[in-house]
């Protein structure tokens, strides 16, 4: 992957051979040490990970081939499929069994995906939000690319992509507040707070973002946001001011911990962040998946559907394979209850994410 393209010099992100925030990380911030990186791999709690399978819908390409425009499938983790404009989307395209380089080692996927890569009709666009492993699948992607119009990506991603064998002709890369227009969609790459990198030598090599994806062409202005990956702060704000109101937002909530709040949000940030974006439902991701953290495999779940009770916030919850009507959301069901570990554990969110408050902001 080359990291010397002369268009990353025109980002204001970019300096040094890297990307980097709006925001540097606060001196005074939590940090990981040793200690705590020790506890995260090899002495994780055991309700990290479900101890029974986790109910899924499956989803079939008959099913796909009627489904009625702007419907909406949560595939696992960050991996959404939409149907716009009569074309299917796909955001963030994880299939593999673990999110790492190794496929002996890593985090290891709680449930199977609800329908298989080979089944999926052709997408007529892939939304990458940045290069980490559990969001971008090198299989997928080689997989997916003879039956993909096009792949909108950040800087550098798409870098990554061509030297996987994508052709160029179907690469779009873009800096924050970059635009592609495409079938009366508008895909519009917007800040967030996060970093990258797939191995000890590249990081930060290529930006992250989040996505505003709006169908102005609909009766009735439909837009969608999707989060990515990223800790809090003032970019939402910013976003909801140039965007919003949203439908629904795609957002991060799971992976949570209180010695890495600059990179990944609590739930109450979250539910933050959905508010300065003027968002009306909120369909919490980044979760159920993969056991990327210390809290409970269930926590962000009932932590952010407790939070939502509390503030009058919609939030949707539909189970994997599950279909999601994006004109007209509905709540869902708390399906994670029905895994036995969640069932002999009381509902109450732990003191995880709460240790943020709803109206934090970040710090400067």
């Amino acid at each position: 992957m080359s990291t010397a393209n002369a268009a990353y010099e025109d980002s204001p992100q970019y300096a040094g051979g890297r990307f980097r925030n709006t925001h540097p990380r606060p001196a005074n911030s939590p940090k990981p040490n040793t200690k705590t990186l020790l506890k995260f791999f090899f002495n994780k709690p055991p309700n990290s990970e479900p101890a029974s399978p986790l109910p899924i819908q499956p989803l079939s390409r008959a099913e796909l081939e009627v489904a009625p425009e702007h419907s909406l499938y949560r595939l696992g983790h960050s991996t959404m499929l939409m149907k716009l404009r009569g074309g299917w989307w796909m955001t963030d395209p994880v299939f593999a069994k673990r999110a790492s380089p190794f496929s002996f080692a890593g985090p290891k996927r709680f449930h199977a995906p609800p329908i298989a890569l080979k089944d999926l009709p052709p997408l007529r666009g892939v939304i990458l939000s940045h290069d980490h492993y559990d969001h971008l699948d090198h299989a997928a992607i080689r997989a997916l690319t003879p039956r993909t119009g096009m792949f909108l990506c950040p800087l550098g991603v798409g870098d990554r992509l061509a030297a996987w064998g994508v052709p160029a002709e179907k690469i779009i890369q873009h800096d924050w507040w970059q635009a592609s227009e495409v079938d009366g969609l508008r895909l519009t790459a917007t800040p967030a707070q996060h970093f990258s990198g797939r191995g000890l030598r590249d990081g930060n090599r290529t930006l992250w973002s989040s996505w505003v994806i709006e169908d102005l062409q609909n009766t009735q202005a439909l837009r969608v946001f999707f989060s990515g990956d990223g800790g809090y702060f003032d970019g939402f704000a910013e976003i909801g001011r140039r965007f919003g109101p949203f439908q629904l937002t795609l957002m991060e909530t799971g992976a949570y911990n209180e010695h890495w709040p600059y990179v990944h949000m609590h739930p109450a940030q979250s539910l933050q962040a959905h508010k300065d974006l003027g968002g009306q439902w909120l369909l919490p991701i980044h979760n159920g998946t993969f056991n990327l953290a210390m809290h409970a495999w269930w926590d962000p779940f009932e932590q952010i559907l407790n939070l939502g009770q509390q503030h009058g916030i919609a939030i949707a919850t539909p189970m994997m394979g599950e279909r999601l009507d994006l004109d007209a959301p509905h709540a869902g069901t708390p399906w994670w209850r029905a895994c036995t570990d969640v069932a002999a554990h009381s509902t109450t969110p732990s003191p995880a994410g709460e240790a943020t408050r709803l109206d934090s902001r970040p710090q400067r």
